[in-house]
């Protein structure tokens, strides 16, 4: 604007460092000073235009936040100023150019050009200034994909989602799909680096979007999504309980607005229907969000199990079918309130109640050379699970760094567990095993989780994080076997207790993280405390822990070039053993193979190191990384001990493990209409220890390898056919057969993308078979478990600007 004022910038310098200079050239800076102000002052007698407006999607009626506006000079096409509208969908613009034009865009919508408009007083008052869809724009920037890309960041990978997803207004699933190390089969089942159990964070923190209670990720749009975080060694940040990894699905400022929604609908056998709705309304302040889900389903399971007894030269073999048939009901709401642009408190709640059956019929022949004996097991159980989250939560934001914030989140779960089952043995062949036995129990436990975050940047360089987490666990557990005695239900005071759990786990935590254009690092501590209490009331019996641990972390980061980066990290993690690993009651259904809990169990703790490289090829993304982990008091979940043909198995704390593994994963769109993914993890063990007094030491290895093609067919019909396979590995005590199964699935979308057809099948050759041995001197045990082929029919519906679940067949988890 101040043409004069390069001149005085590109002074030579001479001009202060020698006044004998300055005053020989005194006349022509007073001159040149002259000119500058005269030149200003010409510039201030120029009328200043201010222009205001509010921006409308003309379809749902709704502001438009975020919208790009711009004056554009009439002559040259040049940008003179701009800005981006606020929460209101309002703006402000000033300017003392006279010829100009208004240009607004927004991803999706048409954009506008403002040619003629009246100007009074200095003020141009566009007003409301209405926006439509631009389906046609949207289509061709599918044709003019810009691909996602990649990036290291420390102590996590970035997906940062590109055009080709953001733009198709895909779900949330189908998006992570596309993510390397990510992968989502046609259920909606998300694993990282193959393996389940992922947890699943929106903008860093957990969230009933993210829970496992039906399908909210499917309402969650690719538009709505700015990137994706994938964390396989999490830092002092995180909870020390140690899982597979975690996935941050980081949201985009400009939420949709108006009602969206969606409907699905599914038919399965064996039987597996199920109705599922979501609301979302959001508003300049509120975003109110709603899932209703109700189903039914029977999950049959195919046993058998031979027990050897080596001394006495018995067999004992049982073979039956056990259901789990179930009726679930879920509603979700919640609201998030935008105080303003800084602050938001969010409410929200989620009931369910579940109304389980569970019968199952076994039958048993024993063998010592012939069959001595025949006898049949029925099962009759009924339960009722009721269960409910509610969180309050409170984020606020900081003006002077997008990442500058604080967080508070107080989170409430209860569930519990009325069950009530009938035995009945009925001899066939041999001597007389006639008996009644029946079951109670009565379960509570109730979890609550106070956190606190901070995130305060220095720069766009050095950051630091601190936080502290409080976990409260509390349960109660009263169990009773009843035999029948002549005309009496006498109980079992060997069978019969009521077990108390407490745990509680305070952590606090600190990180500084330095990051360059090339290379980073990031360090951190966290500290937690565990206060453990187990009693069994009937009989007296206590284990009470309490324990504090250091858990460092550090990573590294160096990007070579845009095609490959290497990573650095080690943490130390924790596995607190869980309420079913401690719970020391019976499970009786196959009363010859017991499973029961170890009150006395104790936590491992594990040191995990991994170097990881990845690479962007063009379309291609490929990973390879190395990891190392060494594990103290590592937990076997089955050790069996066995007397009188009865096989007892729970878990033990045995030795140590030393493992060492390579994975490689890669995704390579060989054409837009056909996508190979594959991983293959590899590694090796050494397990050191002794159980009873006998050594267990052993070399052992395992691998997986998984390979997925996804095929764009005619008709806007997807394919895709997964195949997975899993070596054989050695245990403590045997070993574990491998297994290879495959699944596949169809999806088609109809009514202009809103509507979705989706036909899956798991297990397409019933080859999804679980086998395990157990060799030992005097016993030799065999268990093959099979659930069999499930094919799965759905139709989804997405109405408003919401998206139909694409994933509407994915299994209800707990």
């Amino acid at each position: 604007m101040f043409i004069s004022k390069p001149s005085i910038l590109s002074l030579n310098k001479s001009y202060f460092l020698n006044p004998f200079h300055l005053l020989k050239k005194k006349k022509s800076l007073i001159f040149n000073l002259f000119f500058l102000l005269l030149t200003i002052s010409g510039f201030s007698q120029k009328k200043n235009v201010s222009i205001t407006g509010k921006i409308i999607e003309s379809s749902s009626n709704q502001p438009v936040a975020y919208a790009t506006v711009l004056l554009v000079d009439v002559n040259t096409k040049e940008n003179i100023t701009g800005t981006t509208t606020m929460d209101d969908g309002t703006f402000k613009l000033q300017t003392v150019v006279s010829k100009f034009y208004i240009e607004i865009t927004f991803i999706g919508l048409k954009t506008k050009r403002i040619f003629d408009f009246q100007q009074h007083n200095g003020t141009i008052d566009l007003g409301n200034i209405f926006l439509e869809e631009d389906l046609e724009k949207l289509d061709a920037i599918v044709v003019e994909a810009e691909v996602s890309k990649t990036e290291f960041k420390l102590d996590k990978r970035i997906f940062n989602i590109g055009k080709d997803l953001s733009s198709t207004g895909a779900s949330a699933l189908e998006v992570l799909n596309n993510v390397p190390s990510v992968n989502v089969n046609i259920e909606g089942d998300i694993s990282l680096r193959g393996s389940q159990g992922v947890q699943i964070l929106i903008n860093g923190k957990p969230s009933i979007i993210a829970s496992d209670s039906g399908n909210a990720l499917g309402t969650i749009t690719a538009d709505m999504m700015e990137r994706v975080e994938v964390i396989t060694n999490p830092s002092a940040k995180y909870d020390a309980e140690g899982t597979s990894g975690i996935i941050n699905i980081v949201l985009k400022k400009e939420e949709r607005k108006g009602l969206n929604g969606s409907a699905s609908i599914n038919i399965g056998d064996p039987t597996n229907h199920s109705f599922g709705l979501s609301l979302n309304r959001r508003t300049e302040k509120f975003n109110l969000f709603s899932q209703l889900g109700v189903g039914y389903r029977k999950l049959p399971n195919n046993r058998k199990n031979i027990n050897r007894d080596l001394i006495n030269n018995t067999i004992l073999e049982s073979e039956g079918t056990e259901f789990r048939n179930e009726k679930y009901y879920n509603i979700v709401l919640g609201t998030d309130y935008h105080i303003n642009k800084n602050n938001v408190l969010t409410l929200s709640g989620n009931f369910a109640y579940e109304i389980e059956e569970q019968p199952s019929e076994t039958n048993f022949s024993l063998f010592d050379g012939t069959e001595r004996a025949n006898w049949k097991r029925t099962e009759e159980t009924e339960a009722t699970n009721p269960k409910y989250q509610y969180e309050l939560q409170y984020k606020r934001d900081f003006d002077d760094h997008e990442d500058h914030m604080l967080l508070f989140s107080a989170l409430g779960q209860f569930f519990g567990k009325e069950q009530s089952s009938d035995f009945e043995d009925l001899t066939l062949m041999g001597a007389d095993r006639d008996a009644i036995q029946k079951t109670r129990t009565d379960f509570k436990e109730a979890n609550y989780t106070f956190k606190f975050d901070y995130t305060k940047p220095f720069n766009e360089k050095f950051t630091i994080e601190t936080g502290a987490q409080y976990l409260l666990n509390n349960v109660s557990n009263d169990f009773e076997v009843q035999d029948l005695v002549g005309s009496d239900f006498i109980s079992d005071p060997n069978q019969t207790n009521v077990f108390e759990f407490n745990q509680n786990v305070l952590g606090i935590y600190g990180t500084a993280a330095y990051e360059a254009d090339k290379w980073g690092v990031k360090v951190g501590l966290r500290v937690e405390n565990t206060d453990l209490e187990t009693f069994l009331v009937n009989t007296n019996e206590q284990n009470n822990q309490n324990y504090s641990n250091l858990f460092p972390s550090f990573h590294s980061s160096y990007k070579f070039n845009n095609a490959y980066s290497l990573q650095i990290g080690y943490s130390r993690r924790v596995y607190r053993p869980r309420l079913w690993d401690l719970n020391p009651f019976f499970n009786i259904r196959n009363n010859f193979n017991i499973r029961t809990g170890n009150p006395e169990l104790l936590p491992e703790f594990t040191d995990s190191f991994e170097l990881t490289n990845i690479y962007n090829i063009g379309k291609a993304s490929l990973n390879f990384g190395v990891y190392y982990r060494y594990t103290t008091n590592t937990i076997e979940r089955s050790v069996s001990i066995f007397e009188n043909n009865v096989n007892t198995f729970k878990p033990y704390n045995i030795g140590t493990t030393d493992a060492i593994g390579i994975e490689f994963n890669g995704k390579y769109p060989v054409a837009k209409w056909l996508v190979f993914n594959g991983d293959i993890n590899y590694n090796a063990f050494k397990r050191q220890g002794d159980f009873n007094g006998t050594s267990i030491d052993f070399n052992a290895n395992q691998w997986t390898g998984k390979l997925t093609s996804k095929l764009g067919l005619p008709a806007d019909i997807d394919f895709e056919v997964t195949g997975n396979y899993q070596s054989d590995v050695k245990t403590v005590q045997g070993k574990i057969a491998e297994n290879i199964f495959a699944d596949l699935g169809l999806r088609k979308k109809i009514i202009k993308g809103k509507g979705v057809l989706n036909f899956s099948v798991r297990d397409i050759f019933a080859s999804r078979i679980r086998k395990s041995e157990t060799i030992q001197e005097e016993f030799y045990l065999f268990n093959r478990s099979l659930r069999g082929r499930f094919v799965t029919f759905g139709f989804s519906y997405g109405f408003g600007k919401g998206e139909a679940l694409e994933y509407s067949g994915q299994r209800r988890r707990r």
